[in-house]
């Protein structure tokens, strides 16, 4: 068994790295400075990162509104040079049926011999990454802001999402499914800025969408981030999985132990 962990110095790549060399499973992290070179925007680097492994973890490239339009290709290049099983990182706000990563998923699952997607809920790690807005603004105005408006989230553990990806990677029988990956509770805007001592700022869907952009995301991405916000204020976000403790054995973190251990 041999991985490649695209992504690999990330938020979910570099505790799968951790967790499968501490299976003993030969493990190679690829990023664009990374063990392998890896750069989505450079095929020429895809071959030599995929020489030798027979299975592949996945991410979308960064801040892009179809990603299927270089995941399919990379996965097709993937199979032809061996790999078998393929886990990629999806969203629990994107069913098959969506563009972008909707189609990254059906694709796989109609394609790779051996298949698992995982779909987790918004990570607990938005509101620490430093070049992140929701870090930006919790800095700059001790303020976190979305159109989420009442609706709930069951934010999750980065860590729980890789423990899962180990398993789904180095598991004898392979998944075959698509994971909702979720923490213990659903919890709205205001309940997290309470929890992190700041305050929810609630915007309606065209003024995130210009947040967004103000902050220097791309404005075709931003429609999809305040679309996903939408979502979540319908209330069809809110449901809570029991994934993370069916497959791992262990139950999720929550995000007040998370916030505690920052």
């Amino acid at each position: 068994m041999s991985v490649l962990v695209i992504g690999g110095t990330g938020k979910t790549g570099a505790p799968i790295v951790r967790g499968l060399r501490a299976r003993g499973v030969q493990t190679f992290a690829a990023s664009r400075k990374g063990e392998r070179t890896f750069d989505w925007a450079d095929a020429a680097s895809w071959g030599p990162a995929l020489a030798g492994v027979d299975r592949l973890y996945a991410i979308a490239p960064l801040g892009d509104a179809r990603p299927q339009d270089r995941m399919v290709p990379l996965f097709e290049q993937a199979l032809a040079g061996g790999v078998r099983r393929i886990v990629t990182l999806s969203s629990s706000a994107i069913t098959e049926d969506a563009p972008g990563l909707g189609e990254v998923a059906r694709w796989v699952r109609t394609h790779v011999p051996e298949w698992t997607v995982l779909r987790p809920s918004w990570f607990m790690q938005n509101f620490f990454d430093a070049a992140g807005f929701h870090a930006k603004t919790i800095a700059a105005e001790r303020k976190i802001v979305s159109a989420t408006g009442a609706g709930r989230v069951p934010f999750v553990d980065a860590e729980d999402i890789a423990a899962v990806a180990v398993r789904a990677l180095t598991d004898e029988i392979p998944h075959q499914t698509a994971h909702v990956i979720t923490g213990p509770e659903a919890l709205s805007y205001d309940e997290v800025a309470r929890i992190l001592g700041v305050r929810h700022e609630p915007l309606r869907f065209d003024a995130f969408a210009a947040f967004l952009t103000s902050q220097g995301i791309p404005t075709d991405y931003a429609q999809v981030l305040a679309h996903l916000d939408m979502l979540i204020a319908s209330g069809a976000q809110a449901e809570v999985t029991g994934t993370v403790a069916r497959v791992t054995g262990r139950p999720p973190r929550s995000f007040a132990d998370f916030v505690r251990s920052r």
